[in-house]
């Protein structure tokens, strides 16, 4: 082998141009409006969840309330139970004599106080002349 047959197969010129491609249009277009239904359609999904989501969201809070508002009704019905239970009269009577220490009066622990006073008489009346 020569050199030069050597040093032809190194220095091959092999001129590379770039390429200069053109803008297809009509696929700008299609990727815009593949593009643009994508979004679309993640935002309506987006809002879906979101409303669904917002509807269990409530539906825990009205099943708290009503947990809430039945927990009020019985303590409401406990404690009308007890109002009427301490205003019967047996439960005043008793009451007042454990817990006051009252006794019940007898016919000898009445007096009767009879206290008259005389008013005195008006004097003589004075008026004003004009």
């Amino acid at each position: 082998m020569k050199a030069e047959s050597f040093e032809y197969a190194i220095k091959k010129d092999v001129r590379n141009n770039p390429i200069v491609r053109e803008v297809d249009n009509e696929r700008h277009r299609e990727m815009w409006r593949s593009l643009m239904i994508g979004v679309f359609v993640v935002v309506a999904l987006v809002f879906f969840a979101w409303r669904r989501l917002e509807l269990v969201r409530h539906g825990y809070e009205s099943g708290e309330f009503e947990e809430l508002l039945a927990a009020q009704h019985r303590d409401n019905e406990e404690l009308r139970l007890e109002y009427e239970t301490l205003r019967s009269p047996q439960q005043i009577e008793y009451r007042a004599k454990h817990q006051l220490g009252m006794v019940e009066t007898t016919p000898e622990d009445y007096e009767v106080i009879t206290l008259v006073i005389s008013s005195p008489s008006p004097g003589t009346s004075v008026m004003a002349r004009r």
